[in-house]
């Protein structure tokens, strides 16, 4: 969470077909990506949408970093005229997305690329990484909800989180889906929603 630039949050393969398609510049047409998923989680009805903001985030500060082309040129892979491409590097196609918090069904497009296909391509595997994970934890946080019958449901799952941002932008999707709140201090520091807690659990 403390690295703003994600440019790098990449398959390696993402990159070496931008490579082809740059070498082959009328490969290099406009397309559409639909991010879609085939079945709803959990055996439920609908998922949530989730995880939009931090999308948002990504796409404008989508660009390559000194730092990341030295490392891209270390790979020994990569041609030095790419790598100039890369440098220079700025996202100049449209992004749709399913509002953050709606409802959502199986194979509708919770995100729509419009972009040439090199653009598209790089942000393939960032778009999945965040929105199928936040989008998970929101679908299963409202079918809780639904359960409790109106009673406050409480997210307590940065201790069994994936990492610091699995636990965070998962505390802030659960709220979104309906929790009162959540024990995690720095997600509600980050994305002002209401932090709770009771005590420890232990025995003497």
């Amino acid at each position: 969470m403390d690295r703003q630039n994600l440019t790098l949050l990449t398959d390696l393969y993402e990159l070496t077909m931008m490579q082809g398609y740059f070498k082959n510049k009328e490969e290099n047409r406009t397309v559409i990506f639909d991010a879609f998923y085939r079945t709803n989680p959990f055996g439920g009805g609908y998922a949530i949408m989730c995880g939009v903001e931090q999308l948002v985030r990504y796409v404008k500060d989508l660009h390559f970093s000194s730092q990341d082309i030295e490392y891209l040129r270390s790979l020994n892979i990569f041609d030095a005229d790419f790598l100039d491409y890369l440098a220079d590097f700025k996202f100049t196609g449209d992004i749709y997305a399913i509002p953050e918090g709606t409802l959502m069904f199986p194979r509708e497009p919770m995100v729509k690329v419009i972009a040439p296909i090199a653009q598209a391509q790089l942000m393939e595997t960032a778009i999945l990484n965040i929105i199928n994970h936040q989008s998970l934890i929101a679908a299963k946080a409202a079918r809780i909800c639904y359960a409790a019958k109106g009673d406050g449901v409480m997210e307590f799952g940065l201790r069994r989180a994936q990492g610091p941002d699995a636990g965070t932008y998962g505390a802030r999707a659960a709220v979104i889906a309906g929790c009162v709140g959540t024990s995690n201090v720095l997600c509600g520091e980050l994305f002002d929603v209401p932090v709770k807690g009771t005590h420890a659990h232990r025995h003497l």
